[in-house]
């Protein structure tokens, strides 16, 4: 189907093509700003988008590793864990121990008379309000108890007032009725519950076995302690007594999860600086016209971020021997920047003596590498942050470049319709004075030509 032109009536020219070409004329070197601009800051907020996302999962993974158990070159064990539980922390030291428990600490309980009718059962047959009184450790806790208060309403009353000072109550029932039991979660010698007051319970009760310490000992060395949890009886091992019986526990070296947490380390910082290297590389292919640049290449902020992330790399560990990563085997590929782990060095500086404990030293405490690393990234990460910032920067150029779209269509549409008018007038113009010229040469024509009589 062959192709249709309107024009001008008078003229004969196609006005509107002339029209569209004069506008799309006067559009185009705008039109091509704008859109190149929105297709760079789109590229460019997407590509801030992935390194602040990268940033963040680096934060969270370095995070879980910065703990004593996840870099802790020791590892404790019980040779049966059901008399006996152990955790180290940063002060512990190799060491072998026989442990032998002969004892373990005790709580106080006492028990109230029996009160027949079970858990309904009044503790409170006066018409008066009366008191308990609850004695430990030179405290005293006083509990109301109303007129006709039911054993179990006496309980709840004792729970909700005293469990937060690790006392507690419940009810006991059999054949012969319900018993009032209170006990305490503190063992140890002189920890002994006594009750008061005008209350019918303080009257009556059983006082039960008195508290007494854990004994034990440790190859060989009696001992004592007032709880079943013991924190200071060997350094840096925290020990959990469960049954009298004999154990053994060992703290030795545990490299194989060290190095795992160091290799994780290794992992999440490649998987950081791998997802900068992307967003900031140049592609070089010998030829300029064809030669790429990434989204956020020559970009101040990430060069800012990754030299910070190599200075605390190559800062030395004040509190360690080992010093720095090289030590250790984990060097640096000057291209990428990436790490590696060397097996041979690794295992020769986890040969030298309390090798495993400086290596760790190095990765955690307020100085190590992990909380260097945490304050280095802080500004970057955050509703505040750098990254965030950047973000909100380049949201609002992609919305004041929608709103120079918005104005430009809008004088196009202007610059259409004026010109639209100007050419309708002129083409009107010349239809009149096309049609004036016609009737001049028809009367022109007419006197050159008289009719014949």
């Amino acid at each position: 189907m062959a192709s249709s032109t309107i024009t001008g009536v008078g003229s004969g020219f196609d006005t509107i093509g002339i029209v569209k070409a004069l506008v799309d004329a006067e559009k185009a070197p705008k039109q091509s700003q704008i859109t190149a601009q929105q297709k760079d800051t789109t590229i460019q907020l997407s590509a801030v988008g992935t390194v602040k996302a990268s940033l963040e999962t680096y934060r969270a993974a370095i995070a879980k590793l910065n703990s004593v158990s996840s870099f802790n070159g020791l590892t404790a064990s019980s040779t049966d864990e059901k008399i006996s539980k152990v955790t180290i922390d940063d002060k512990a030291s190799s060491g072998k121990y026989a442990l032998d428990v002969t004892q373990l600490a005790t709580s106080s309980k006492i028990t109230s008379k029996v009160f027949e009718g079970g858990a309904s059962a009044s503790v409170n047959s006066s018409e008066q309000d009366q008191t308990l009184t609850i004695s430990q450790s030179g405290d005293s806790y006083d509990v109301k108890i109303p007129a006709g208060a039911t054993m179990q309403q006496t309980r709840d009353a004792i729970n909700t007032q005293l469990q937060s000072k690790g006392i507690s109550a419940n009810v006991l029932t059999d054949a012969n009725g319900s018993r009032l039991v209170i006990g305490s979660q503190t063992t140890g010698k002189g920890t002994d519950i006594t009750i008061s007051g005008d209350s019918e319970l303080a009257t009556g009760y059983s006082a039960g076995k008195p508290p007494v310490n854990a004994e034990y000992t440790i190859d060989d060395i009696a001992m004592e302690s007032s709880s079943n949890k013991i924190t200071s009886a060997i350094s840096g091992v925290t020990l959990e007594l469960l049954d009298t019986k004999s154990s053994t526990i060992t703290v030795a070296s545990n490299t194989d999860t060290l190095k795992t947490s160091v290799q994780s380390f290794v992992t999440a910082y490649n998987a950081l600086l791998t997802s900068i290297n992307t967003q900031t590389k140049v592609t070089a292919t010998g030829d300029a016209a064809t030669t790429t640049s990434g989204a956020l290449t020559g970009d101040a902020s990430m060069r800012q971020l990754v030299n910070g992330l190599r200075g605390e790399l190559l800062q030395n560990s004040g509190t360690s021997s080992v010093g720095n990563l090289a030590q250790m085997g984990i060097s640096t590929d000057q291209k990428t920047g990436l790490l590696t782990l060397d097996d041979t060095k690794w295992k020769a500086a986890v040969a030298t003596p309390n090798g495993a404990i400086e290596i760790a030293k190095v990765f955690t405490g307020d100085t190590g590498l992990i909380t260097r690393m945490t304050k280095a990234t802080e500004s970057y990460v955050g509703s505040s942050g750098l990254l965030a910032t950047r973000a909100t920067d380049l949201n609002t150029k992609l919305t004041d470049l929608t709103t120079q779209q918005a104005d430009l269509d809008r004088r196009m549409e202007s610059m259409k319709t004026t010109l639209t008018a100007k050419y309708t007038a002129m083409d009107g113009l010349i239809a009149k004075i096309n049609a004036s010229s016609s009737s001049i040469m028809t009367t022109l024509n007419s006197l050159n030509n008289p009719k014949s009589d």
